[in-house]
């Protein structure tokens, strides 16, 4: 049996099952086409299922001794170090992940749960004094009991185990749905890891694959879960919000971006060309921090597009297991099409394909887009391939306008001479994350990860794991006798 093979099941209160619904789930390859399993959906009644299984199982985990609990993390720590060589191999068949893209996901992988190790001990409570004599007030950060996760295709493993992790290190039960197009790396896998490092509950963490053709909104309706974490598009997003307010449950939504890396005119232009080509092109652009804009001062305008368009024709598209290659296929030969699209409207709207990659299949060649007027379809939407669009500007209140029309706020970068004049510029830059002399794409375990207006909302990532996992509650003791008024 292969290693898909293995994993292509439902995993509901402990046990690899097959779903029940009348359709299946096909995963393919994106850059051969190769069929790599075939998973029959999961129902609403198992949907219903894998919540009452958490819901059984959180409760005595999340009383288990949160010292017992980190124990799981270093065990699964030390499961990726030892399948590492096996997991990437998974990684580049089902997401078409070049080299680097593999490295990076496992990698952060790793810190994840590393911090997984750390948050289990984290959930501190406080007292404080109360203007009633004889009185103290405790505030315990409890489990909010059981989460619901819904993560993407483009980095599946890393983004289901970054809310997993944590959900569970704080005394959470989960039910997570990956993708349809990468239930392996976002599902099986998950629970793989999981179970072999020795997650002690049946029911603690179940993986659901289905699609919102099978079960509508259950997953979000389901009156079990407490929470929602959502990785996706902003669309979706949208609506994940609209029906979990409806029902009274709290959401972290991590959603889209169209990032401006932004090159003022002081700023070192070989590196901010560096920056700029990577921020845009890694994992075929499909980040959600890439930088679909960069923007750059007239003054140094010529020569960073001659740079910048000299480095982009020198990266070579293909066979993602090449360790040569830089830009491996789409997910999909629709979300290749859609790409396509838009490069056609923006050229048909005015704008000049300063380099223009040729589509074939899932392969998309990067293109660079200049020359586009205000409002082009490039410039406001979010981008997920290898599009990237020039934009010159005159001084920095001219770049801080053009950067902060957009629908999206999730992250960016800035590029200069003078670090001060880069805070001051950040400071005015109207999204959740934002970076000086570096590129756009950047997550860091303990440092609060989020975006502004159409990004998203809330923060994942160090304490603000706590705040999105965990309840307050308010305890109040009275030492000695209150005095009422009858």
């Amino acid at each position: 049996m292969s290693f898909f093979d293995e994993l292509a099941y439902q995993y509901i209160d402990g046990e690899w099952r097959a779903g029940s619904g009348s359709w299946d789930i096909v995963d393919f390859n994106p850059y051969d086409g190769e069929k790599l399993a075939s998973i029959t959906v999961a129902t609403v009644d198992e949907i219903d299922q894998a919540y009452r299984a958490a819901e059984r199982a959180q409760g005595e985990w999340g009383a288990t001794n949160p010292y017992t609990r980190r124990l799981v993390f270093e065990r699964a720590l030390r499961i990726i170090d030892d399948r590492e060589q096996e997991l990437g191999a998974a990684i580049a068949a089902e997401v078409g992940g070049t080299h680097a893209k593999v490295a990076f996901e496992l990698h952060l992988v790793r810190e994840f749960l590393r911090e997984a190790i750390q948050l289990s001990l984290r959930a501190e409570g406080r007292i404080l004094p109360s203007p009633v004599d004889g009185k103290e007030n405790r505030l315990y950060r409890l489990p909010v009991g059981v989460v619901g996760v819904i993560s993407p295709f483009n980095f599946p493993f890393l983004l289901s185990v970054k809310s997993v992790a944590p959900a569970l290190a704080l005394g959470n039960a989960v039910v997570l749905k990956p993708h349809q197009n990468t239930p392996i790396c976002g599902g099986g896998l998950v629970a793989k890891v999981f179970e072999e490092a020795g997650l002690p509950a049946a029911g603690l963490l179940n993986v659901v694959v289905t699609d919102i053709a099978e079960i509508g909104d259950a997953l979000i309706e389901h009156p079990v879960p407490k929470v929602i974490s959502f990785t996706g598009s902003e669309k979706v997003g949208r609506h994940v919000a609209t029906v979990a307010a409806s029902h009274f449950k709290r959401t972290v939504l991590e959603l889209g971006g169209n990032s401006a890396l932004v090159v003022l005119d002081d700023a070192d232009i070989d590196y901010a060309v560096d920056a700029a080509v990577f921020s845009r092109f890694v994992h075929q652009g499909q980040v959600c921090m890439a930088a679909n804009r960069v923007l750059v001062d007239r003054a140094v305008e010529q020569e960073f597009t001659e740079k910048f368009v000299a480095k982009v024709k020198t990266l070579k598209v293909g066979d993602p297991t090449d360790p040569a290659t830089h830009i491996g296929p789409l997910i999909n030969e629709g979300q290749a099409e859609a790409v396509t699209a838009v490069v056609e409207r923006a050229v048909s709207e005015g704008g000049t394909a300063l380099v223009h990659g040729t589509a074939r299949g899932t392969l998309v060649g990067p293109t660079v887009l200049a020359g586009l007027p205000e409002g082009s379809c490039a410039l406001t939407q979010e981008v997920f391939g290898p599009v990237v669009s020039l934009v010159p500007f005159d001084g920095d209140e001219e770049a801080v306008r053009i950067t902060n029309d957009s629908p999206y706020g999730l992250s960016g970068a800035v590029h200069t001479g003078d670090i001060e004049r880069g805070v001051r510029f950040a400071k005015r830059i109207e999204t959740g994350m934002i970076h000086i002399n570096d590129g756009t794409v950047h997550d860091e375990p303990i440092v609060p990860f989020g975006g502004e207006k159409g990004s998203g909302l809330g923060r994942l990532n160090g304490d603000a794991m706590v705040e999105a996992f965990t309840t307050t509650k308010w305890i109040s003791i009275q030492h000695g006798r209150s005095r009422f008024p009858f």
